[in-house]
């Protein structure tokens, strides 16, 4: 034999039929092909370094076993994870997972392929408006961290409990004024902490919100936050949208002659490695990013299907660490 083996070759090797072979090796022969029988089959194939021609067998069966995951940014450290939770589910079902970045721009994105309807089985879009899929008519989506009262199916992430579970431990320790250094990102995510955090202030005795936003970025954080320590009344504890926007927040502090948390506590938002590379380590929420994905796929397989997915929530979770403390006396 000479060239690529093919599943002819594994069939003479095992002694049987070629159908026989597509049944082995495809995972359905339980209860039409004895044990005994499997098993020469794999062994053929091992033998000979048989491996199915994918491609192929897609093309027969109408389908690409390939998933798109869009996200909004490439470099952010939040999106590695969910790709990892939804290429890990994926693989289990014999699927790929490709990564586009969506250009942040109104209305649907524009698609990466000539023809995606042959591209592509289906869509995660992480952390964007549902408009952004409308470039895919036709095409099976889920949402990731978006709108959950949208007309796509979504899992979503409990960013709002969160924005809830900082301002009960700031307040717990005494904190009244609070600035918001929020990312100025025209996402469902990002306005639900935004509400989250006014209501949740509006409900501490005294309570102050004063806001800057900012592009997530150390740099532009820094300037809003700086904007916000320079104000009248400034605050004494800085609620960050993302953990990126913290570190501009320590720079700022830093700047001014402010000690954190002496002077100055500050949250943030992701839990990403950045948390406890910053020193002090960061007070923040922890969202499990990489459950997302893998929660994300899993709805998805299920819409491919046939099935109906039901809306999910993920609870974050707040991690106290050295960054939060009381405010200095006589600035509650």
């Amino acid at each position: 034999m000479t060239g690529r083996p093919t599943s002819r070759d594994v069939a003479r090797e095992a002694g049987v039929s070629q159908s026989t072979v597509s049944l082995v090796l495809g995972g359905k022969w339980t209860g039409r092909v004895s044990p005994a029988t499997a098993a020469g089959v794999r062994a053929a194939a091992a033998r000979l370094g048989y491996r199915p021609n994918r491609a192929a067998r897609n093309l027969r069966l109408g389908t690409t076993r390939t998933v798109l995951l869009m996200v909004p940014s490439l470099t952010s450290p939040f999106f590695g994870p969910v790709y990892r939770g939804a290429a890990r589910v994926a693989a289990r079902h014999g699927f790929g997972v490709v990564v586009y970045e969506w250009p942040d721009l109104p209305g649907p994105a524009g698609s990466p392929f000539a023809a995606p309807h042959e591209a592509i089985d289906g869509i995660l879009a992480s952390s964007m408006a549902v408009e952004a899929v409308g470039g895919f008519p036709g095409t099976p989506a889920v949402m990731l961290d978006s709108d959950p009262d949208g007309p796509v199916p979504s899992v979503g992430l409990g960013v709002a409990d969160g924005m809830r579970a900082i301002i009960a431990h700031l307040a717990a320790l005494g904190h009244t004024r609070f600035g918001h250094v929020a990312a100025d990102v025209d996402q469902w995510t990002f306005h639900s902490r935004a509400d989250a955090l006014a209501a949740a202030v509006g409900a501490v005795p005294g309570g102050a919100l004063v806001r800057a936003g900012c592009a997530i970025d150390v740099a532009s954080a820094k300037a809003a936050a700086g904007r916000l320590l320079d104000g009248p009344h400034p605050p004494t504890a800085l609620v960050c949208d993302d953990d990126q926007i913290s570190a501009g927040a320590y720079k700022a502090a830093r700047a001014r002659g402010l000690d954190v948390p002496r002077d100055l506590s500050v949250t943030g938002f992701d839990d990403v490695l950045l948390a406890t590379a910053l020193e002090p380590e960061l007070t923040t929420v922890r969202l499990p990013a990489e459950d997302l994905g893998a929660a994300g796929m899993a709805a998805l397989l299920e819409l491919l299907d046939g099935g109906c997915p039901a809306p999910r929530t993920l609870p974050g979770e707040l991690i106290v660490r050295s960054s939060t403390a009381a405010p200095p006396r006589g600035t509650r």
